[in-house]
């Protein structure tokens, strides 16, 4: 029985999906004005993770990830550009989407972050959003002042289900100050005046939509107004998704989603990694020391519910963890047994799975997988090949499941063989420290190198 935690409810419940078999699943995605940073690739591993789990259990996932293509950010961006004697903005605008766009593809691709079912983008939803604002409105949820429309939270009788806090709560904890048009500190805004692009005809005048409405429309339009699982980081808990919440449901009188997912924070220096603060590691900067195999198997070394913290020491904890499996998978190869899966449930498999059925517990799984490794080892060791081979296809069975993937040895690019026998040159003539930056160079193209009586052997990760 698959049980997952459930940030309305507080506690883990039975996944039952809506409908038999299959599974609608939003998960909301970046505001392309920027670089990934590590907490955007925490909350997109994890999730695809969990996605592969359950396609695993043989379920049909509806996977629905949005784009936020329309922002103050993207706008601003495009606006100090256009300062600089640049195009005109709505140009720049979609030239700043276009690149952080593909990006974040490029980031994920590395990843192994299986693509999404589908990819809306707010600026293709206008029409959505101004009709579920006009419902709202004629359901006393919204009121419009001067052209612009925001929600009433008090119209809201469980505004704060998700987050447990009260009015009182969230206005104090968020010290919102009342502006002239609002009834409440708290109203938040459906749609905003504007007249400078980008903007939109709407039945309150030209402007755009405000950033909740835009998951509501994608949400609702892809997966219909109620779905099974809402995902995204901690950190939009509140107000992001209560508001969401409040707008969904105020407007089909239908709960949105039956389970909500929530990432926790990756830290940096014990500090939250966020782009505001200046403190975060872009995706791009951390892939470029370390194998994207490491990484990945970092960012869910640790339960997706629970705090990370990135440090160097961390990831190369992962990349020696990565490297120990690639050696394993590979030397069993290497004795010409092939990986026969067992038909069969194995005790391992049993044990595995029920780690992950718990809440996704992939570091349990984790540690069952290295137990694996140990014995195949020790079965290798001892020439009994056969026992090691089904291990050892338990092994590779859920480091796919996981998304792990470690590349076959049998063929590399010459330009990293190249790299590889200049780096033999160096050490011939003992030039030791130019032979340790080639190989950091190699590990970082997910070539891991061992320096042996009988010359250098390599193999990938």
């Amino acid at each position: 029985m698959l049980k997952v935690y459930n940030t309305m409810t507080g506690r883990k419940e039975e996944f039952l999906p809506l409908k038999r078999g299959k599974v609608g699943m939003y998960v909301c995605g970046v505001t392309v004005y920027d670089e990934c940073h590590l907490g955007h690739a925490r909350t997109y591993v994890a999730f695809d993770a969990i996605r592969r789990y359950l396609e695993y259990k043989g379920l049909e996932v509806n996977y629905v990830q949005n784009f936020t293509d329309v922002d103050d950010k993207i706008i601003n961006k495009a606006r100090e550009e256009s300062r600089k004697g640049g195009a005109d903005l709505p140009i720049l605008i979609k030239g700043i989407v276009k690149k952080y766009t593909g990006e974040y593809f490029a980031c994920m691709d590395k990843l192994n972050v299986k693509k999404a079912t589908c990819y809306p983008k707010a600026t293709e939803c206008i029409p959505e959003m101004i009709e579920i604002i006009k419902r709202l409105i004629e359901k006393g949820y919204g009121y419009e002042v001067d052209g612009n429309v925001h929600f009433s939270v008090k119209s809201f009788n469980e505004y704060g289900k998700l987050s447990r806090r009260n009015l009182d709560e969230c206005s104090h904890k968020t010290r919102v100050a009342l502006e002239e048009q609002k009834r409440n500190p708290m109203d938040f805004a459906l749609w905003k005046k504007r007249k400078e692009e980008p903007l939109w005809d709407s039945p309150w005048g030209k402007g755009r939509p405000g950033w909740h409405i835009e998951c509501s429309a994608m949400s609702m339009k892809y997966l219909g107004e109620s779905f099974d699982i809402h995902a995204g980081g901690e950190d939009l808990i509140f107000p992001h998704h209560e508001n969401e919440i409040a707008q969904s449901e105020g407007y089909s009188n239908k709960n949105l989603a039956r389970y909500w997912l929530h990432t926790g924070f990756v830290t940096l220096r014990q500090e939250k990694m966020s782009k505001s603060s200046g403190n975060f590691f872009t995706v791009r900067e951390v892939l470029d020391k370390y194998p994207p195999v490491a990484v990945r198997f970092f960012l869910l070394s640790t339960h997706y519910r629970k705090l990370i913290e990135v440090s160097e020491e961390h990831l190369e904890a992962a990349k020696r963890a990565t490297e120990r499996i690639a050696a394993c998978l590979s030397n069993v190869k290497k004795k010409g047994m092939g990986l026969s899966r067992s038909m069969q449930p194995t005790s391992n498999r049993i044990a595995i799975e029920s780690a992950m059925d718990d809440d996704f517990n992939i570091p349990v799984a984790m540690g069952i997988i290295f137990k694996l490794v140990s014995n195949v080892n020790v079965l290798t060791k001892n020439e009994d090949f056969v026992r090691a081979a089904v291990l050892a296809a338990d092994i590779e069975s859920f480091c796919n499941v996981l998304g792990l993937k470690f590349r076959a040895d049998e063929e590399i690019e010459e330009e990293l063989l190249s790299l590889i026998r200049e780096r033999e040159q160096f050490r011939q003539r003992k030039l030791w420290e130019e032979a340790d930056v080639l190989r950091q160079t190699l590990l970082s193209k997910g070539i891991t190198l061992e320096d042996t009586p009988r010359g250098t052997q390599w193999r990938r990760l």
